[in-house]
């Protein structure tokens, strides 16, 4: 790569990066003021009166944001996890492996992010009813690995369609068990892949709030659903505030990720760049 062409690639990427973070902070700053504002009218710039109130609340006993928040995330977090336990065997079967009815199988999969999700709920709260999980926290669980299981699976055929088993072979002649292979050979290349599925299935999880809502029955109040009551209530400095809180855990998560994201990973190797 010539001087030129060096210096074009990094403004271009510099250019991008200014791009991405105009587009994902712009829609956040009246959301910030918001949630500082008591009241705030057109045509003023900015409100007239600034204060806390709206923080106060929202991080009160009150409101209930820190046990929404605290449920939002364990919620999340399961659903992950099992979406990884799922999604690892199944994308390694269809990355690596040619069967009849692969097809079929990849098109199961994509299904839930086709069809409608209030659809898709309905489908499955009468089942969930006769099953005892209607109204509950696993319930909520057991159904967002509907639209999370897709996105992790997917990650990790396209990981494992670039996975090389001559080293898992080479590990296991060498008299290491299938479960050292795995943890010492497999899991290290496949790592930051199961980081970036991980991270879509975390973030898809934690923004339900149609499957939350029908299966929950409004008893499991995650952080979206109690966003929308404030938002609709006409509050909109408590929904700034409960609005900004709701971001947060996503923004860390991909600041952490970060490196894995841009391919700068040494364990990823060739899948680095999905």
């Amino acid at each position: 790569m010539s001087g030129a062409d060096g210096v074009f690639t990094r403004s271009f990427r510099v250019i991008t990066a200014l791009v991405l973070i105009v587009w994902l902070v712009l829609p956040l700053i009246p959301l910030g003021i918001w949630s500082f504002a008591k009241g705030w009218f057109f045509p003023d710039l900015l409100p007239r009166v600034w204060t806390l109130d709206a923080w106060e609340y929202a991080l009160s006993d009150t409101a209930g944001v820190m046990d929404s928040l605290g449920l939002t995330i364990y919620i999340s977090v399961c659903a992950t996890a099992l979406s990884i336990l799922v999604g690892v065997p199944a994308g390694r079967a269809l990355g690596m492996y040619r069967f009849r009815g692969k097809a079929a199988v990849e098109l199961a999969i994509l299904a839930p992010t086709i069809v409608p999700g209030i659809a898709v709920a309905l489908g499955i709260h009468s089942v969930f009813i006769w099953l005892g999980l209607a109204n509950t926290v696993n319930g909520v669980i057991l159904v967002h690995l509907i639209p999370t299981i897709p996105y992790m699976t997917l990650v990790m055929a396209g990981v494992f369609a670039n996975h090389d088993p001559a080293f898992e072979q080479q590990a296991r002649s060498l008299g290491a068990t299938p479960l050292k292979t795995f943890w010492y050979v497999t899991l290290p290349a496949i790592l930051p892949g199961i980081v970036v599925g991980g991270l879509f299935a975390f973030l898809v999880s934690w923004s339900q709030y149609i499957l939350t809502l029908l299966i929950g029955g409004g008893r499991v109040v995650t952080l979206p659903l109690l966003l929308f009551n404030f938002a609709t209530s006409g509050r909109n400095d408590i929904a700034g505030a409960i609005g900004m809180i709701y971001i947060l855990p996503g923004v860390i998560i991909l600041c952490l990720t970060a490196r894995h994201l841009s391919g700068r990973s040494s364990a990823v190797g060739g899948y680095g760049r999905l």
